[in-house]
């Protein structure tokens, strides 16, 4: 399932220090605007305790964990829309992407220059949202000229687009991302046709400094106050202790350079199970004594859906699934004993696949 999260920012806020956090990929890092030209793809393993868990208690020959792809898009600057500092490029880039990490500067140090002049990460966000936006304005007026006249005519399908278009050039014009027009009615599927980049799901990333890893500081409440009617998640880490902590060889000195610094985990993997619910994505897994292995689906899959994951022939054949809870495997210890206990379920095809599951198909091609 090769779904993309795009790390963007203005040029020199951390992004390629944490995406080199995030991924075995070595982005180059330096401090000077446009060190990243070229996008920087990496494929990064998504922490999950559940995982090693089973591992723990079926004792398998390999452990597969879930992955998501991470893409490091060029810093933007002002006149993006318009192509300044290669800006028809980098939003090409970000078009691919299934959704945005936004990382914003946060921490104050003359020897990092900003390409602002001053540290201010409300103005940094505006800047990216109105270059994303007059985009999609772009975008979304040339699209009605395609449908307008068809729309007028009566034509449906060309109706239904004119109407949402025309609603989302609405909200553009008062500076307001395309994800403001979209409700509970509005067709994914229509929407998706257009693909707009203030469509896209937003994950707020504030870089602090070491001092700040912890509590946070006036940046980061700024950012909050100023993205709060956004219903967006915002999140700190510091890509310099990250780096740091990237490192490291072995768990137990990652484990000593944590508790140095007061924290429980590294931030990048709060950072990468964000990015997956973002993506509304879900896990089950499926365990055996050749492996236990983590497989990703959407959000809301069915049984037929979440075995296609594996191979297509098991969601064409899909007869049904066996399915543990995953508390219900920990508590029992093994799948025998889950069925012992009448804690093993079968499901259908309608069955909506929970987060956790532990499953296994039976399909018939």
């Amino acid at each position: 399932m090769a779904l993309k999260c795009g790390i963007v920012g203005l040029p020199n806020v951390g992004k390629s220090t944490l995406f080199n956090c995030l991924s075995n990929a070595k982005a180059q890092a330096a401090n000077f605007p446009f060190c990243t030209i070229e996008p920087n793809v990496g494929t990064i393993t998504v922490p999950d305790a559940r995982l090693n868990k089973l591992a723990e208690l079926v004792k398998p020959q390999r452990i597969i964990p879930t992955t998501v792809e991470i893409v490091d898009i060029a810093g933007l600057v002002k006149g993006a829309s318009k192509g300044e500092g290669l800006g028809n490029q980098f939003l090409g880039n970000i078009r691919e992407c299934d959704a945005i990490l936004h990382v914003l500067r946060c921490f104050d140090d003359p020897n990092v220059v900003h390409v602002d002049g001053s540290v201010d990460p409300v103005r940094d966000k505006e800047v990216i949202d109105i270059e994303l936006q007059l985009k999609d304005l772009e975008t979304v007026e040339a699209r009605i000229k395609k449908v307008e006249k068809q729309a007028q005519i009566g034509e449906k399908e060309a109706k239904r687009r004119f109407e949402l278009l025309s609603r989302i050039r609405e909200h553009l014009l008062r500076g307001e991302s395309a994800r403001a027009a979209v409700d509970a009615n509005t067709d994914p599927v229509l929407l998706n046709e257009f693909q707009l980049l203030t469509t896209k799901p937003v994950l707020y990333v504030c870089n602090v400094d070491e001092k700040s890893a912890q509590s946070g500081n006036a940046h980061v409440e700024a950012v909050k106050k100023a993205v709060a009617a956004e219903n967006a998640e915002v999140m700190m880490v510091t890509a310099a202790i990250e780096a740091d902590i990237a490192t490291l060889e072995s768990p137990e000195e990652r484990e000593m350079f944590l508790a140095d610094m007061g924290l429980d985990e590294p931030g990048v993997n709060k950072l990468i199970r964000s990015a997956y619910r973002l993506l509304k994505l879900r896990t089950y897994f499926t365990a055996g004594v050749q492996e236990v292995r983590a497989w990703t689906i959407h959000e809301g899959d069915t049984g037929p859906k979440a075995a296609g994951v594996i191979h297509s022939d098991f969601e064409k054949g899909y007869i049904r699934a066996e399915v543990i809870a995953y508390d219900d495997f920990v508590k029992h210890g093994s799948e025998a004993a889950c069925r012992a206990a009448g804690r093993l379920r079968v499901e259908g095809k309608e069955y909506i696949v929970q987060d956790g599951d532990v499953m296994h198909f039976l399909f018939n091609v």
